[in-house]
């Protein structure tokens, strides 16, 4: 570990700080994941957020890291995840070009000992397996950061990992140290901030879960969607912003293979925008709907009623922004 590491920014001290520290940064949250991310930075805690895709479980992170002013590691999880591509791994290739290099030099190799090895070749043994051939990845890097600022690590979508990735992950939550068999362990002096994401695609681990904070992101009302948006975006037409919402409502409301999440409202905003709307038509929702809805079985859903079935209430609900009420 290095020595003389310089302490991070301590985060807010209440519920109502973390919210407004998040609408700060353009996050609009709810008291319900402020109180969870108050508790996960109090208690030194790492923060499991689930929900569907697309309601804001990555920007949690990303927001955090920037109102902190901590940088932000991000490990982005995949089938088959390693070690080697989550943790750590020895550059091969330059360890080889160290060894041919002092084979090169001709150094005349004393007698062996008992083991069968001189001292010089557990010299070189030892000199492969240096810092120097150590490549860090992101969980080594966010418990030992080069610049000494623990960071806000993101696992980002933990769910797409196999099981056995998410035993190894118990060592590094637990007591925040990596153990690199040719070196020894690395222990954090101050733990990052953690947050993992999973869209629920599989169940998390019952172990790792107790580890950690829990908060489920839901789609949120009219109310505080229509507050993201003109966070977002805050040039978008007060109208149009207020249609987009009440359809998008109405859409989350039908069967659905996949709704559209918050991420998808500010897409087809801004897509709107591009096409200089400044309010919706039934023309233009059936030309857009692929910004909007991912699959092609819920757009043909939308083209068979239910564009109209969006569209129905807008002359009421969508006009005017202050029309709308939280639940």
């Amino acid at each position: 570990m290095s020595a003389g590491r310089r302490p991070a920014k301590t985060g807010p001290g209440s519920v109502d700080a973390t919210v407004a520290m998040l609408g700060g940064r353009g996050y609009v949250a709810d008291v319900g994941l402020g109180t969870a991310l108050f508790l996960s930075m109090a208690l030194g805690r790492p923060l499991l957020l689930e929900g569907e895709a697309g309601v804001g479980k990555t920007e949690v992170a990303k927001t955090l890291a920037a109102a902190l002013d901590r940088p932000l590691i991000r490990l982005q999880c995949y089938e088959g995840l390693d070690l080697a591509s989550a943790a750590y791994e020895w550059n091969y290739a330059k360890q080889m070009i160290h060894i041919r290099a002092a084979e090169g030099l001709g150094v005349e190799e004393p007698p062996p000992t008992a083991s069968g090895a001189g001292p010089s070749v557990a010299r070189l043994a030892r000199d492969v397996f240096s810092e120097e051939f150590l490549v860090r990845r992101p969980l080594l890097q966010a418990l030992d950061p080069p610049n000494g600022i623990a960071p806000v690590l993101l696992i980002d979508e933990l769910d797409r990992t196999d099981e056995p990735f998410e035993a190894y992950l118990l060592e590094v939550l637990s007591d925040f140290q990596i153990t690199i068999p040719e070196l020894g362990t690395v222990i954090a002096a101050e733990p990052p901030l953690v947050v993992i994401t999973s869209n629920r695609t599989r169940e998390i681990h019952d172990a790792l879960k107790r580890r950690c904070i829990y908060h489920w992101i839901d789609y949120p009302d009219a109310k505080r969607e229509l507050q993201i948006l003109a966070s977002r975006i805050p040039d978008a037409p007060a109208q149009l912003s207020a249609q987009v919402v009440a359809f998008v409502q109405k859409v989350r409301e039908m069967e659905l293979f996949k709704r559209p999440g918050v991420a998808e409202t500010l897409d087809w905003t801004r897509a709107l925008m591009a096409l200089d709307r400044h309010t919706l038509d039934r023309e233009t929702v059936h030309r857009t709907l692929g910004v909007l809805l991912k699959y092609q079985d819920d757009l043909a859903e939308m083209r068979d009623g239910g564009v109209e079935a969006g569209m129905g209430g807008l002359d009421d609900a969508g006009q005017d922004p202050a029309n709308f009420t939280s639940g």
